[in-house]
């Protein structure tokens, strides 16, 4: 199997749950605000923050903004963005000399803020940003760096939080050289992460085989990690949004998302969930994980609804929302939802050391309502939602 015809494989088997996610977009989102008045709480913030789960958490919120028309998400978000850049354009706790890739995905919200307001602070402060990717230090084929820190290294978290954002400016900007390049990032990292075994893609690869995570003959790290492959799912469905139809290179996006909506299944349990480690669910101390969860829901929802995949996949989708709803989510006496079972974080070398192996991502540290899971659970209420909407009634199952 390779990542280009990994699609053809044999679609799964039909689940017999329904479509009963309606309204939970909005009652999740307004568990958040009541957690988080400000959108810095978010993810637990104990500062303000240019953070890239807090972006994550806004992104949310913008799409309940486009997807309601209730103005108090956007004004959520727009409050958070006015106290984070000053009139200079100037970034808060930013720095470019870090080069670090999750800087970038907190900048997706200044779209919306700078269209309404006007503002050119904020164009400003996405210029900074793309002046960043410019200068960003990348592997010999091109691809960005992950963190100056983490010096050669890809990692399928960066595509989320880079590349989408680079597109889109490129889009609203008239700048087609800026979707190229966050294309070429979707298709450096499939070739260099891509098992064909699996279906699955690795956490990160190493250029330089000297990390004592990567494997010294193909660079890899050791395991398939959920959330990373859960940012690299919701990553091609979003850079689509801003690459053009007749974009040379817009149908290997797709057919790599193909490919996940035939493999990702094969690894989702009876409940619907997908695990810390994916491909090991039956391992003693693996455990079923919202974030991924919600990830895999958000995306394959999206790719169904853009027309990507074919419509029975949401099912897969709607098995995970039921998955989550039974397993994971908890009706507090408040009124508002938890989202229990999130790890807070996940990653690769650095200092204490992270050595990628299945004993390091069973024991990261795990809570409630992390924004990484959260944020992605309310996209992906929104999409199933919007199917039913427009549908009504669950597709039939092609054989």
């Amino acid at each position: 199997m390779n990542w280009k015809t990994s699609f053809a494989v044999a679609a799964c088997c039909a689940c017999s749950l329904t479509l009963s996610a309606q309204k939970m977009s909005v009652e999740f989102a307004e568990s958040e605000m009541k957690r988080a008045p400000e959108a810095w709480q978010l993810d637990h913030g104990k500062r303000l923050f240019f953070g890239y789960a807090q972006g994550v958490g806004c992104c949310a919120m913008l799409d309940m903004w486009h997807y309601t028309g209730d103005r108090k998400y956007y004004d959520y978000v727009a409050e958070w963005a006015d106290t984070l850049i000053n009139d200079k354009g100037e970034i808060h706790l930013y720095e470019m000399a870090d080069y670090n890739l999750d800087f970038i995905n907190s900048g997706k919200v200044l779209f919306d803020v700078y269209a309404e307001t006007g503002d050119p602070k904020y164009k400003k402060a996405m210029d900074v940003l793309v002046r960043q990717l410019a200068r960003q230090p990348r592997t010999h084929e091109g691809a960005f760096w992950h963190k100056l820190i983490y010096p050669y290294q890809i990692w399928l978290d960066g595509l989320y939080m880079a590349s989408p954002f680079l597109a889109r400016y490129g889009a609203t900007f008239d700048k087609p050289e800026l979707i190229d390049d966050a294309v070429k990032q979707f298709l450096i990292c499939a070739r260099r992460t891509f098992d064909n075994r699996t279906g699955l893609y690795f956490h990160a690869y190493d250029e330089s085989r000297n990390q004592r995570w990567a494997d010294p003959t193909t660079g890899h790290s050791p395991n398939f990690w959920g959330r990373s492959m859960g940012w690299w799912f919701m990553a091609l469905v979003d850079v689509l949004d801003y690459v053009p139809e007749n974009h040379p290179r817009r149908a290997d996006l797709i057919t790599i998302i193909k490919g996940m909506a035939v493999t990702l299944p094969e690894y989702q349990d009876k409940d619907g969930l997908w695990y810390q480690v994916l491909d090991q669910i039956d391992r003693e101390g693996n455990f079923p994980e919202a974030s991924v969860t919600s990830q895999f829901m958000y995306a394959y929802a999206k790719a169904v609804n853009k027309g990507y995949i074919d419509s029975s996949y949401i099912e897969v989708a709607q098995k995970a929302y039921d998955g989550l709803r039974k397993e994971l989510l908890k009706k507090n006496p408040d009124k508002t939802w938890t989202l229990t079972r999130c790890c807070a974080v996940g990653g690769l070398g650095g200092n204490k050391y992270r050595d990628g192996s299945f004993d390091y991502y069973i024991h990261e540290r795990m809570r409630d309502n992390d924004a990484k899971a959260t944020g992605p659970f309310i996209m992906g209420c929104i999409q199933l939602e919007k199917y039913e909407a427009a549908h009504g009634t669950r597709p039939a199952r092609k054989r």
